[in-house]
């Protein structure tokens, strides 16, 4: 193949994978595209320990592939049991947690003079139920309709993880040579795929270390000083659920955190700000070590892709931000662009 013909298919291949990612973010596809990507890595990276010790390539994968998928499927259902079983037995639950902010606020802003009750919004616990009652109403219709759409995000995971695992079977057990563009596309699905394990990885260890240091400070350093504070534990699993969306996780997080120790008392807030904000400074050097080694990218240009693809599909757009910025780049590195 001439070089003419290489980059005319390597470019368009890149429309192709472009569209497909467009489509899949547009078609509400993303937890079938992240659970198939789950699968597919954790599949890479057991097969060769099997192999090596137990088995031999393709049943090696097959074997993998079965266990993998399963693993994955109950292990979901012990984890979203396992947090629900968690926040209940903290003493309170993720409702008693924001009614305890609302509480918080409303005491600190009777504390303050006249002039400085304006800057903070009236949230005291009768207003938010208000609120909350007026919100229900008004979207009893979008309310209603949640289940269903759970049972269809769960399919569509489903179906991500079973797309996974054919596509890692289909690679141990294929040996037909693929035509050019097939090749092409493969490159472009190779470079997602490695993207994908490096951002998610990577971000897990942030968030395990930031939840680890916050647990050390709520459930250790702040009892020992003779400070409780309440839902502290509810606080810890959110601080790492939280810290798997890069850099406005950790914000939400945070203040949280801060608000509660309000309760306690505004020095007590200001404490746990001075300490948040220490993390924050070890967590960047932990982000631009790991997640920076890893795809080559700042937080600020993390923070500003996430923008970007937040105004354009809200949510799912902040969850693949990372992802999707990793993949471009590697895509403008193996072409000598950046």
């Amino acid at each position: 193949m001439t070089p003419a013909n290489h980059k005319y298919f390597e470019w368009t291949s890149i429309l192709i994978a472009a569209l497909l990612l467009f489509l899949t973010l547009f078609l509400h596809l993303l937890p079938s595209l992240l659970a198939g990507l789950l699968v597919y890595q954790l599949v890479h990276l057991a097969a060769p320990r099997l192999t090596s010790r137990w088995l031999s390539g393709g049943r090696a994968k097959v074997a993998v592939v079965a266990t993998i998928a399963g693993g994955i499927v109950i292990a979901i259902t012990f984890l979203i049991w396992g947090i629900t079983v968690f926040l209940r037995g903290d003493g309170g639950n993720l409702p008693a947690l924001m009614q305890k902010m609302a509480e918080v606020l409303g005491a600190s802003k009777m504390a303050l003079p006249l002039t400085l009750r304006d800057w903070i919004p009236d949230v005291g616990v009768n207003s938010l139920q208000a609120s909350m009652i007026a919100w229900l109403k008004e979207h009893a219709t979008e309310i209603r309709s949640m289940g269903g759409e759970t049972v269809h995000t769960l399919v569509h995971i489903l179906f991500g993880l079973i797309i996974g695992a054919m596509v890692a079977l289909h690679e141990a057990t294929d040996q037909h040579r693929e035509g050019p563009l097939a090749q092409a596309l493969i490159r472009r699905a190779a470079l997602l795929s490695d993207s994908f394990r490096r951002v998610v990885f990577a971000q897990v260890k942030i968030s395990s270390l930031n939840a680890l240091l916050t647990a050390i400070y709520l459930l250790l350093a702040l009892p020992l000083a003779g400070v409780h504070l309440p839902l502290a534990k509810t606080m810890v699993l959110l601080t790492f659920l939280f810290g798997l969306i890069p850099v406005l996780g950790n914000l939400a997080s945070n203040l949280v955190i801060v608000i509660i120790s309000l309760s306690v008392s505004p020095v007590m807030a200001l404490v746990s700000l001075g300490f948040l904000v220490v993390v924050h400074k070890l967590e960047y050097f932990m982000n631009a070590k790991i997640v920076g080694n890893q795809i080559q990218a700042s937080a600020w240009e993390m923070l500003l892709a996430m923008l970007v693809m937040e105004a354009a599909f809200k949510i799912p757009g902040v969850i693949f931000a990372p992802i999707l910025y990793a993949y471009i780049k590697r895509e403008l590195i193996e072409r000598n662009l950046v």
